[in-house]
């Protein structure tokens, strides 16, 4: 259902499914059927889901799964109820996204470019020039590239296409690395892995052992960073938020718009770092001589 009739991307799928299969073994394990399981026994699981390491957000899409699948056996009479209809997510703190400074993105690319590693160069100049999505980026076709018009065709979230305008810098080193590939598949980025293409995990350690050549602490970096300093970056140039959210790929502008958040914590430093009235003034007394 959700894949013919949702267009649920695979990643959505692999994500619920995983979600569904934790469950699943929970119920099997207290001697539970999805056919006959009530509300009471559903939140004393979410119960153990709160006290575990899991983010607030893992847990709300687990939630999530769980929703949906009594749902859905309600609406197909396989239940003649649906036991988790009032379920409460817990409420999620809002986290900033964190961002690379373009030094930082400098240094990663002339590490790249130092070591002559050029499908490297052409992952981070697409992903810096882009904001793709590191699922967009490891299964992009080969067709998806247009050098002719500076633009790439993605296939995003929801089964949606967006084009997505690139950079001279981004259009050179891709069109470097398909001239000199040694694999031949439809996959621009392709890879000997069962996939067929770049694993999001194994561009995830590439990124990581480039860090630490370039002298930049590892945990810093991250294929999804590298989107949220595309974001950023475009920001402080002053790109307009309806722009960024095409580029994105977002649905929702209120999606996009946590990036001014960013913005407003970064001018709010500035004042009180920079601005003399923010700082303490110690009062010298004066003795004033006739």
């Amino acid at each position: 259902m959700m894949v013919a009739e949702r267009g649920a991307s695979a990643n959505t799928i692999e994500a619920y499914s995983r979600d569904l299969s934790e469950f699943a073994a929970y119920a099997k394990r207290h001697r539970l059927a999805f056919e006959t399981i009530e509300k009471p026994a559903i939140e004393k699981y979410i119960t153990t889901l709160g006290k575990s390491d899991l983010s607030a957000k893992t847990i709300a899409r687990r939630i999530s799964s769980i929703r949906q699948f009594f749902h859905f056996l309600y609406s197909e009479d396989i239940r003649k109820d649906d036991p988790a209809t009032n379920i409460d997510s817990p409420k999620q703190t809002r986290s900033l996204p964190k961002s690379l400074s373009k030094d930082d993105i400098e240094k990663l690319i002339t590490q790249a470019r130092d070591y002559n590693d050029i499908r490297l160069v052409a992952i981070l100049e697409l992903l810096y020039a882009s904001g793709l999505r590191v699922s967009e980026l490891v299964t992009l076709p080969l067709v998806a590239f247009n050098k002719a018009n500076q633009f790439l065709i993605v296939r995003g979230k929801g089964n949606k296409e967006r084009l997505v305008a690139l950079n001279n810098a981004a259009i050179e080193a891709v069109g470097e690395y398909i001239s000199k590939r040694s694999h031949h598949s439809n996959y621009l980025f392709s890879s000997g892995s069962k996939e067929g293409h770049l694993t999001r995990q194994r561009l995830g350690q590439m990124l990581k052992e480039l860090a630490l050549k370039a002298g930049i602490d590892p945990e810093k970096i991250s294929p999804h960073k590298m989107r949220h300093s595309f974001a950023s970056h475009l920001l402080e140039g002053g790109a307009d938020l309806r722009i960024i959210q095409e580029l994105l790929g977002h649905s929702d502008i209120s999606t996009t718009q946590i990036y001014t958040h960013i913005e407003q914590d970064k001018l709010t430093n500035l004042v009180r770092n920079h601005h003399p009235l923010s700082k303490t003034v110690t009062k010298t007394s004066h003795t004033i001589v006739k």
